[in-house]
């Protein structure tokens, strides 16, 4: 079972729909320079990170790689967990124009979302043991 299968329909619209705007922006017209790589060529690639993090947005590259098939993600961590710089995310396999197009929203919205959670147990961790409780607002 993926992390995705536990959130709310509402949750999994929104990241369809976040998807879906976030690819239509970056290959609006197509993706020429993946058309330079034969059509039939498969791959296998990886993604890792370079700093220490706290994983989050598995479903939202799921659903990059989702909306344009041909790619299967396996995943090596789970959102939550805390890991340090160098470890891999996941592999990719399939398609390598499927891979290349979809590989800079995956990471934008990993990286996005990554650092906020990253961020947020830092503040988590620096109040631990005392009686601050973090909220969240989208108040400044």
């Amino acid at each position: 079972m993926t992390f995705s299968a536990n959130l709310p329909d509402y949750i999994r619209d929104d990241i369809t729909r976040n998807v879906t705007f976030a690819l239509e922006e970056d290959i609006r017209d197509g993706d020429i320079t993946a058309q330079l790589i034969d059509a039939d060529s498969r791959s296998t690639a990886t993604i890792i990170t370079r700093e220490d993090t706290v994983m989050c947005g598995t479903p939202w590259a799921d659903e990059v790689f989702r909306q344009l098939g041909d790619v299967d993600v396996e995943w090596h961590v789970q959102d939550g967990d805390r890991l340090p710089a160098e470890t891999t995310l996941c592999t990719l396999r399939g398609n390598t124009r499927k891979i290349l197009t979809g590989e800079r929203t995956a990471l934008n919205f990993l990286q996005t979302l990554m650092g906020t959670a990253t961020t947020a147990r830092r503040y988590a961790d620096a109040v631990a043991g005392s009686q601050v409780t973090i909220l969240d607002t989208r108040k400044t």
